[in-house]
């Protein structure tokens, strides 16, 4: 495995026995390849979840000085709890990872398949903000080939929920390893972090790539191989 990481954020020198999570500030902390998640996740129903975000949301709104009696702002609890629990951050529910069938790869290619520029959307975990870019898959088929629409899905179950866009690459090249049962796997995400474009150092010119390569992919012809077809 390779990961490369271009980054736009500095790096804080911590001492991990007095950690100040202040002086982190914008940096990447990467903590792990799972999505950090408490055991009982899972507990309560997306109905009683939505019921809990919105009564917290609508304090949050209270606080700020915000008329929720106002009729444009009246509803908007309920909205953001509906958007987080079903759209945004649906990737965190197991119960709404794709379902994936594998077919015989009857026409014997043995050539890479790429499926480039899916479009991603995510949130850093960091400031809840939205990560904004594309994303680039490569496989070689070790004998079963997926439908070309299961790799988008796969990318988007693994961005809906707060992420770190290194833990996002590692996710979503193991689960095609999984999936496809082959090494040969190769997954490239460029994207904006508006936590860097719209606040903080408001960077809007930046951009983040991470990669992985597995396998095959980490012979540098067909990195080349794989990038040039990126580019074209």
């Amino acid at each position: 495995m390779s990961i490369e990481i271009a980054t736009h954020k500095k790096t804080n020198k911590i001492k991990l026995d007095n950690f100040n999570y202040d002086e982190v500030g914008d940096d990447h902390l990467f903590t792990g390849l799972e999505t950090p998640l408490k055991s009982n996740a899972f507990s309560e129903t997306d109905e009683e979840k939505k019921k809990k975000i919105a009564s917290l949301f609508g304090e949050i709104m209270d606080v700020m000085g915000l008329d929720l009696t106002d009729d444009s702002l009246k509803g908007t609890p309920n909205r953001v709890a509906k958007m987080y629990i079903e759209e945004i951050f649906s990737g965190l529910n197991p119960a709404n990872k794709p379902k994936i069938a594998l077919f015989d790869n009857k026409y014997q290619y043995k050539q890479m398949l790429v499926e480039k520029n899916i479009t991603l959307y995510s949130n850093c975990e960091h400031h809840f903000v939205p990560i904004i870019g594309k994303a680039h898959v490569a496989y070689i088929s070790s004998g079963k080939v997926i439908g070309l629409s299961k790799l988008n899905r796969i990318v988007q179950y693994y961005a809906k929920r707060p992420q770190v866009q290194e833990r996002l690459t590692n996710q979503i090249a193991e689960e095609l390893k999984k999936v496809l049962e082959t090494e040969d796997i190769a997954v490239v995400i460029d994207a904006k972090h508006l936590c860097v474009s719209s606040r903080g150092i408001k960077d809007d010119t930046s951009a983040t790539v991470t990669s992985y390569y597995g396998g095959k992919f980490n012979n540098p012809s067909k990195i080349n191989e794989l990038l040039n077809y990126l580019n074209n």
